[in-house]
């Protein structure tokens, strides 16, 4: 719930389990003041006249709008949110009440994390799937394209700087940030897919029944999503940019030639994007 200046004044048990922010952290701070709500880009395109809030306070009607809530953690949660008009007694507009419904539902990410756990296949750091279990899965999914023309594509990221990252501020913050990032690309995946560690600073995605014309507009989405990634350590906020490599399945590819795509891909990505220090924000490529 907020006022007429958008100053929150009531936090539900929900909203602290989806968010990890707890009441006396946001009661009677603006929505639009801190990186919590709405932040699906630099930006955060929500904090305009045109976010469900503004415009449910302003029409008297219902508002609802795809969006995303920035988790106390640091990583990002795809929600559905609706906004409705609150009115005193009198009638008049005082406020507006808003919801948020996760776009994935938990149920699936259990079950992939436990098939992790059950195969042994998960990653020490991230807790998603290795390398090796992700080529396993790229086999099959390969596999799957010839033989009953099932599409799909890959999404190779780098998380560039990880080292000096590391360097800078130790083995744990790194960890730490791969974690965030790694929960991020699971928040903005379907349960079909599937996202592992294929190298200490790289991240591969398979996109199943992905045709290639979908593949920029997935490859923005994601983007969006890592944007606003970052650890608090210190009593500072630090993240690092990502390159982002693309490629969609073809008739005579094998893993390695579809890999190679991929990350021909992500070195044109790196190539085109702007330096950063290792606590600066810089939207991935």
């Amino acid at each position: 719930m907020v006022d007429l200046q958008k100053r929150i004044v009531f936090w539900s048990d929900g909203a602290e389990q989806l968010t990890g922010h707890l009441r006396h952290e946001v009661i009677g701070h603006s929505c639009i003041g801190e990186a919590l709500l709405h932040c699906d880009q630099p930006g955060c395109e929500f904090c305009k006249e045109d976010c469900p809030v503004a415009r449910a306070m302003k029409t008297s009607h219902t508002a609802e709008t795809v969006g995303f809530l920035h988790h106390k953690s640091g990583y990002e949660i795809p929600v559905l949110i609706r906004a409705v008009p609150v009115h005193n007694p009198h009638g008049s507009i005082i406020g507006a009440a808003e919801t948020f419904e996760p776009m994935q539902p938990e149920a699936g990410d259990d079950r992939r994390e436990n098939n992790l756990k059950v195969s042994g296949c998960s990653d020490e750091v991230t807790g998603i799937a290795t390398k090796v279990l992700m080529r396993s899965r790229l086999r099959k999914t390969l596999q799957n394209f010839i033989e009953v023309h099932v599409p799909f594509g890959i999404l190779a990221l780098r998380v560039e700087g990880l080292q000096h990252f590391r360097a800078r501020l130790g083995t744990e913050a790194a960890f730490a940030l791969l974690r965030v990032m790694a929960r991020s690309l699971q928040s903005s995946l379907w349960t079909t897919d599937w996202i592992g560690r294929w190298g200490e600073d790289q991240f591969l995605v398979i996109l199943n029944g992905c045709h290639k014309e979908a593949m920029p507009a997935i490859r923005e989405r994601v983007r969006h999503m890592l944007t606003n990634d970052g650890i608090e350590w210190w009593g500072e906020r630090h993240s690092l940019p990502i390159s982002i490599g693309e490629a969609t399945a073809e008739p005579d590819d094998s893993i390695d030639s579809l890999i190679e795509r991929a990350q021909k891909s992500l070195e044109t990505a790196a190539a085109w994007r702007p330096s950063a220090s290792v606590s600066g924000k810089t939207s991935g490529s």
